[in-house]
C-alpha cells in the first residue's frame, strides 16, 4: 500500500471526477447528435435529455450490480492493481484529459474511454514496466477498438433492412411520424447505455486508487458513493454540451432521416449494453460513429462523407499511443516530486 495524505487523496478523486465531467461534455454528441440533426428535439432539450438518461444509468446498475464489470476491467484488468500508485493514477488521468481537450477543440469525436486506457497503460508501464500490464484485459480492449464500429455498422444496417421490410406498405408521412417517436426512444436507450459504460471507467480508477492507498480492503468492489459521484459528474458534463463534436457526428459524416437516426441509436445501444454486460470498456464514440456510417451506407455508399470518416478513424488509431505517451510523461514528472 502507498501512503497518501487525505488532502492529496481528495485532490486526486476531484481530478478523476473532472475527467468524468469532461468525458460527459466530450461524449455528449454520442447519444444526441442524431436527434439534433433530425430536429426531433432542440439542442438544449437534447442535452438535458441525454444528461438525464446518463445519470439514470446509476439506478439501473443499482438494481443489477453485475453491470459494473467495466469498472473491474479498468480498475484491475489493464494494470496489476497491486502495482498502481497515486502517481500512476494522476499520470493516467492527466494524459486522458489532455487528449480529450485537444480533440474537443478540434471537433474530432475521439474516444474518452481509450484515452483513459492509454493514459493508464502509459503511466503504469512508466512505473512498473511491461510486466505490470494485464494483457488479457488490454487485448480485449484493443480488439474492441476494431470490433465496436464494425459491429455497430453491421447491426445498424441490419436494423435498417429489417425495419424497411416491415414498413414496406407504410406511407412516407406515416413512416416518418412513427420513426420520429421511435428515434426519441432509441436515443434515450443510447444515452442510458452510454452513461452505464462510460461512468464505470472513472469508477474503476477511483476504486483502485482507494485500494492502493489502503482506504479499501478485501474484494475489489466499487463503493456506492463512488458510483453515485461518477454518474452525477458525467450527467453534469453532458449537460454542458459539446457542440463542435455534435456537428461532426450529426451532420458532417452523413445526412440522416428519422429512420436512419432511429437505427443508428438502437444499434449503438445494443452494442453498448452488450459490452457493459460482458465487462468490456468499449468506446461509445467508436460505436455510434460506426452506426451513423452504417445508417448512411444502408441508403447508399455515396451518402457517407468518407473523407470525414477517415479523419475520425485516424484519431482512433493515435488515441491510445498519444494519451499513453502523455500519461507516462506526467507520471515521470510527478514522480520527481
Amino acid at each position: 500500500m502507498h501512503s497518501l495524505a487525505l488532502p492529496l487523496l481528495v485532490g486526486l478523486i476531484a481530478v478523476a471526477l473532472a475527467f468524468d465531467f469532461l468525458n460527459g461534455l466530450h461524449d455528449a454528441a454520442n447519444s444526441i447528435a442524431t436527434v439534433v440533426a433530425t430536429r426531433v428535439i432542440s439542442p438544449v432539450g437534447a442535452v438535458a435529455f441525454a444528461a438525464f438518461f446518463n445519470f439514470s444509468a446509476y439506478f439501473l446498475a443499482l438494481q443489477w450490480p453485475s453491470l459494473h464489470k467495466v469498472a473491474d476491467t479498468i480498475g484491475k484488468g489493464l494494470i496489476d492493481k497491486d502495482l498502481i500508485t497515486p502517481a500512476v493514477v494522476f499520470g493516467a488521468l492527466v494524459g486522458a484529459m489532455f487528449w480529450n481537450v485537444v480533440t474537443w477543440l478540434k471537433g474530432i469525436p475521439s474516444s474518452s474511454s481509450h484515452a483513459l486506457v492509454g493514459g493508464l497503460v502509459g503511466a503504469g508501464v512508466a512505473h512498473a514496466g511491461l510486466h505490470g500490464v494485464q494483457w488479457t484485459g488490454l487485448n480485449l480492449t484493443l480488439v474492441a477498438i476494431v470490433l465496436s464500429p464494425v459491429l455497430g455498422l453491421a447491426v445498424t444496417m441490419a436494423i435498417m433492412l429489417l425495419t424497411s421490410w416491415l414498413g414496406v406498405r407504410a406511407s412516407a408521412r406515416g413512416a416518418e411520424r412513427t420513426f420520429r417517436g421511435l428515434h426519441l426512444l432509441s436515443a434515450g436507450s443510447l444515452s442510458l447505455s452510454h452513461g452505464l459504460n462510460d461512468a464505470q471507467k472513472t469508477m474503476g480508477i477511483i476504486t483502485v486508487l482507494l485500494y492502493s492507498t489502503g482506504h479499501l480492503h478485501g474484494k475489489f468492489a466499487v463503493p456506492n458513493w463512488v458510483a453515485l459521484s461518477c454518474y452525477a459528474a458525467m450527467g453534469i458534463g453532458t449537460l454542458t454540451g459539446g457542440w463542435r463534436i455534435i456537428e461532426t457526428m450529426g451532420t458532417r459524416i452523413t445526412k440522416l432521416s428519422q429512420h436512419q437516426g432511429f437505427s443508428a441509436s438502437l444499434g449503438g445501444s445494443i452494442i453498448l449494453f452488450s459490452a457493459s454486460y460482458i465487462g468490456i470498456p468499449v468506446s461509445t464514440t467508436h460505436t455510434i460513429t460506426g452506426c451513423v456510417i452504417g445508417a448512411g451506407a444502408a441508403r447508399r455508399a455515396s451518402a457517407v462523407r468518407w473523407g470525414i470518416a477517415k479523419d475520425v478513424m485516424v484519431a482512433w488509431i493515435i488515441t491510445i499511443p498519444a494519451s499513453a505517451t502523455v500519461g507516462a510523461l506526467f507520471y515521470l514528472f510527478i514522480s520527481l516530486w
